[in-house]
């Protein structure tokens, strides 16, 4: 008979983990707001400006429920996603102040991309908190 036994984040990271899904409650669908504005062979796409409001009301209620997920077993990861959401709100803004005119669909990539990239450490977070499950009974 096999016993399978399940791996588990230890009792004093549950609610650290519990706050950082939280967080990607509000980074995710941030992330899709923006991809929307990619046009496809049948949806032309929702409007840079519009998304960039989402964009940014999502980021801003993320890094108001950042601290709570915040621990030393994980404050390097924690660190880099409270950096990279200050860089991503950064940048939006400066692309609704600047407004700059992107040319096409190669700007529109280009835009989104500057927007998404700050926030990739929140993958490296989510597999610090993988890696820190163990075997339980």
């Amino acid at each position: 008979m096999t016993i399978f036994r399940r791996k588990r984040l230890p009792a004093g990271l549950v609610g650290s983990f519990e706050a950082f899904e939280r967080v990607l409650s509000e980074i995710e669908p941030a992330k899709e707001a923006l991809t929307e504005v990619m046009p496809t062979t049948r949806v032309p796409g929702r409007p840079l400006p519009d998304a960039l409001v989402e964009f940014v009301e999502r980021l801003e209620r993320a890094r108001a429920s950042m601290p709570a997920w915040r621990c030393a077993e994980i404050e390097p990861e924690w660190s880099a996603c409270a950096n990279g959401v200050d860089e991503a709100l950064g940048r939006a803004r400066r692309l609704r102040e600047d407004a700059p005119d992107l040319g096409g669909f190669e700007g529109l990539i280009w835009a989104v991309e500057e927007l998404l990239d700050p926030l990739e450490p929140f993958r490296s977070a989510a597999e610090r908190f993988r890696s820190m499950r163990v075997v339980t009974r």
